[in-house]
């Protein structure tokens, strides 16, 4: 099947203040067949770009104003989200579930024809049976994004998310991570993956045209995949 990306892209980045939303949306500005960028988050993002539109909302749990910004518009990426340990367990799938499929709906009513790539996480369970909460959760949010409605999904699953910039990291596991990380990268390459990366394969998934609607989940060995493929074939 042939892939090929269509120009004049109208794209909506949910969460570009985040870790990874913001890698999305400097790929979305800089990417020559993305007509027109809809940030929608809780603070501006900080970026002035011609092709920027931002748009404030707090209140994810009520997207309904959000319809006429996401009215035809071609791709949504959304890399809303928080860390276990951060927020409490009830507010953990308010964010991680509630929030994902309230702002689906909307897209959906709003732009029917819209291809949707979702930032899960490795481990994600659909089957609800997991201990661990976070993956419960996003199991729940996957299977919601899946069900008959978006044409194209794309979920990614990535393992451990290299942060390239410094950051205040959010617990003691990733401040571990993040000061071996050189050498897990090179013991253990398919558990990782740089964020700017990452945010990379989630724009172009959703920017290119596929030939034939379908939906992919994509787990950490095929989004690294997925970037070597763009290096060796750049746009």
């Amino acid at each position: 099947m042939i892939v090929t990306a269509a120009a004049n892209k109208r794209l909506t980045i949910v969460g570009a203040t985040g870790m990874v939303g913001a890698y999305a949306l400097r790929n979305a500005l800089d990417n020559p067949t993305v007509e027109r960028v809809t940030s929608i988050g809780r603070r501006k993002t900080g970026i002035s770009h011609p092709k920027l539109d931002e748009v404030l909302h707090q209140n994810f749990s009520d997207c309904s104003a959000l319809e006429p910004a996401l009215s035809g518009q071609d791709a949504a990426v959304f890399c809303l989200g928080t860390y276990t340990g951060t927020v409490t367990d009830a507010e953990l799938r308010t964010i991680t579930v509630d929030y994902t499929v309230e702002f689906a709906r909307v897209l959906h009513d709003s732009s029917p024809h819209a291809a949707f790539s979702f930032l899960s996480g490795s481990g994600a369970d659909p089957t609800g049976r997991s201990r661990i909460a976070f993956a419960r959760y996003k199991g729940e949010a996957e299977n919601a994004l899946l069900e008959p409605g978006f044409s194209r999904v794309y979920i990614f699953r990535p393992a451990y998310i290299y942060p390239i910039e410094p950051r205040k990291e959010p617990n003691f596991s990733y401040r571990l991570l993040r000061r071996i990380y050189p050498v897990f990268r090179v013991l253990f390459p398919n558990q990782v993956i740089p964020a700017d990366e990452l945010a990379k394969a989630m724009v172009d998934v959703v920017v290119r045209q596929a030939g034939e609607a379908r939906s992919r989940v994509f787990e950490n060995r095929e989004i690294r995949a997925m970037v070597e493929a763009l290096h060796a074939n750049p746009r």
